[in-house]
């Protein structure tokens, strides 16, 4: 006979191990990632849809243009943009290097444009369109609120890109 406590279970039959909160646990955890890579592959479809690219493209270009517009929001307005993003995405983007611990500096569009497409390795056009691609998914994504917070922030010809459409 086993005299461990720790062997013994209080559990009925046909019972989950809810009362340690084990089991539970781990499913929520499996369900919260599940949610977490879902939200992330959404966002990526969307934006594939919209710009017109594959994958691993949307993916470089997301993480491209929002590396690059965090390091032209002031303020913790960069830090409210990544909370309405997809976990996965926001956890992207803090391994961006570029911004991480720089103060945020002014440019305009051609600056912008000018940074995306040396990053993606692209012309200045295509680098305008990702940025709109872009920017329309993460409209998608965001609360409007949120949206009118970031272009608040931003010089007029930087704004044309969040409101001209593909």
């Amino acid at each position: 006979m086993d005299i461990n406590p720790e062997s013994q279970s209080t559990e009925e039959p046909g019972e989950t191990r809810r009362a340690s909160g084990v089991d539970l646990q781990a499913r929520r955890e499996q369900r919260r990632e599940t949610r977490r890579n879902q939200t992330y592959k959404a966002f990526l479809r969307n934006l594939m849809v919209i710009g017109s690219m594959n994958e691993e493209d949307a993916e470089r270009a997301a993480i491209s243009v929002l590396c690059v517009l965090e390091q032209r929001l002031f303020g913790e307005e960069a830090a409210h943009l990544e909370a309405q993003l997809p976990g996965k995405l926001q956890e992207l983007l803090i391994r961006c290097e570029r911004h991480m611990g720089k103060p945020a500096t002014k440019f305009g569009k051609d600056g912008f444009i000018q940074m995306v497409a040396q990053d993606l390795d692209v012309e200045p056009l295509e680098a305008e369109r990702k940025i709109r691609a872009v920017f329309s998914a993460v409209r998608d994504q965001v609360s409007e609120g949120e949206i009118d917070d970031v272009i608040g922030q931003l010089p007029s010809d930087l704004r044309e890109l969040w409101h001209l459409t593909m």
